[in-house]
């Protein structure tokens, strides 16, 4: 009897994941997002090798080929230092995908955290975390983060610390509704007649079932914190020259428009299909998981 219920579970596990991978399957607009980006992820790993002229992601002067237009050599042509600019943007998808794993690579459990101890102890803990949540959402963004930019060197350390002080935030709130309707469950109140300790209900019972919305969160944030590290760029508070860096090479072409457009078309059609790919796959995570908007 044991081994039919053993069976049974088994077969129940496999049946939800088979599920859930033909609704992710059958969504074209996910699996395209995938593919995606695995090319961006392919093309920044791979850049020293991928690229023409992986010497001109420094700070390389060629006179003689400034504003050249796109043709064979230079496929998205150069800049008006004669840099070609196909090798500064794949190295630039290189800078935006460090940027999005330093930010959510920290704002992700950070808030995760937070938000299971507010929604689980509740009291004054949940008084103080979300009080200082409410404190940082009611700030605009962009004007804290720019703030926080100005005060410090403009790295890309730097722009993911500006960032990653705003975004736990988002998590942390998200994570708190769930973790509290969680709370009041009859399997967390059994294990709690059970012995089991806050720590083990916190990450081995109420955290797997946050794993479907964490994933569907952090993957529409990576596109929304490649837009917002490509904007403090663009304003000149993001990464610091000559590392190249989609905002910056945007800002930089601006002023040879419309005479030299694939200065500013290139770059920006790159933050354009990158964040593409992340909201496509974000979608398709979204019916996999059957995750409620």
């Amino acid at each position: 009897m044991a081994d039919m219920n053993m069976l049974d579970t088994s077969d129940r596990g496999l049946s939800d994941g088979y599920m859930m991978w033909y609704r992710f399957s059958r969504n074209p607009a996910a699996v395209i997002g995938t593919l995606m980006l695995i090319s961006v992820i392919m093309l920044a790993v791979f850049a020293p090798w991928l690229t023409p002229y992986p010497k001109h992601v420094g700070a390389v002067v060629d006179f003689r080929a400034r504003h050249m237009p796109p043709d064979l050599t230079h496929w998205f042509g150069t800049d008006k230092a004669g840099r070609d600019i196909f090798s500064r943007t794949v190295f630039g998808l290189r800078v935006s995908l460090l940027l999005v794993i330093g930010v959510l690579g920290i704002s992700v459990p950070v808030g995760t955290v937070l938000g299971l101890i507010a929604g689980y102890f509740g009291g004054w803990v949940e008084k103080i975390i979300t009080g200082l949540t409410n404190v940082m959402l009611a700030m605009p963004p962009l004007v804290m983060a720019l703030a926080v930019s100005n005060l410090l060197e403009p790295t890309l350390m730097n722009a993911m610390i500006a960032i990653t002080l705003l975004w736990w935030t988002w998590h942390a709130r998200l994570i708190y509704s769930v973790s509290k309707s969680g709370a009041s469950e009859d399997f967390i109140e059994a294990a709690r007649l059970a012995g089991a300790g806050p720590m083990h209900i916190l990450f081995r019972e109420i955290l797997p079932n946050c794993v479907a919305v964490i994933s569907v969160k952090t993957t529409l944030d990576a596109a929304f914190v490649i837009l917002f590290g490509a904007t403090l760029s663009f304003l000149g508070f993001g990464v610091k020259p000559p590392t190249p860096d989609l905002g910056s090479m945007v800002a930089d072409g601006r002023q040879f428009m419309p005479d030299y457009w694939w200065e500013v078309l290139c770059p920006g059609a790159a933050v354009f299909y990158v964040t593409l790919g992340f909201n496509l796959l974000g979608d398709g995570l979204r019916d996999m998981f059957d995750v409620e908007s």
